[in-house]
């Protein structure tokens, strides 16, 4: 006649994976993104990566960085970007929440084999790095004539 109700109506693991997820979400700790549009923990500058047949288009989101300050260097198919962001903070001050990235950071990024380290270009533009990587012209596909 009474039935008995868990509060584990589901999988038992289930609930361990909603707890670890709203954990997550409260302190904004774990190694996972709170959504699909986020970044993992710890990634600055976010990055964006688009290829055409002709180059390999890299977008660093920096907005805030004097671009003197940014090293950029590719070292056999590794491109590497380091720098370090200053925010200006008033002494003594307590915060509540603190969600904009300050210090020093250093991304890294294999690229594919065929792009060319002597044919790189770099713009700073409105706090967006766009870094052009041109691939090597033996490898870009061509068109063969077919004689007869």
């Amino acid at each position: 006649m009474f039935r008995m109700l868990s509060p584990f109506e589901g999988n038992l693991f289930d609930e361990f994976r909603r707890l670890e997820r709203d954990l997550g979400q409260v302190y904004g700790t774990g190694p996972w993104p709170n959504s699909i549009r986020s970044a993992a923990r710890g990634a600055f500058p976010p990055i964006n990566v688009g290829s055409t047949p002709d180059q390999v288009d890299v977008y660093l989101f920096a907005a805030g960085i004097d671009p003197k300050s940014l090293d950029v260097s590719i070292q056999q198919n590794l491109l590497t970007v380091a720098g370090e962001r200053k925010v200006c903070a008033k002494e003594g001050a307590e915060y509540y929440r603190k969600e904009r990235f300050d210090g020093a950071f250093h991304r890294a990024l294999t690229l594919p084999e065929d792009v060319d380290p002597d044919q790189v270009d770099a713009h700073y533009k409105d706090g967006v790095l766009h870094i052009m990587i041109q691939r090597r012209e033996a490898v870009k596909p061509r068109q063969i004539e077919i004689k007869q």
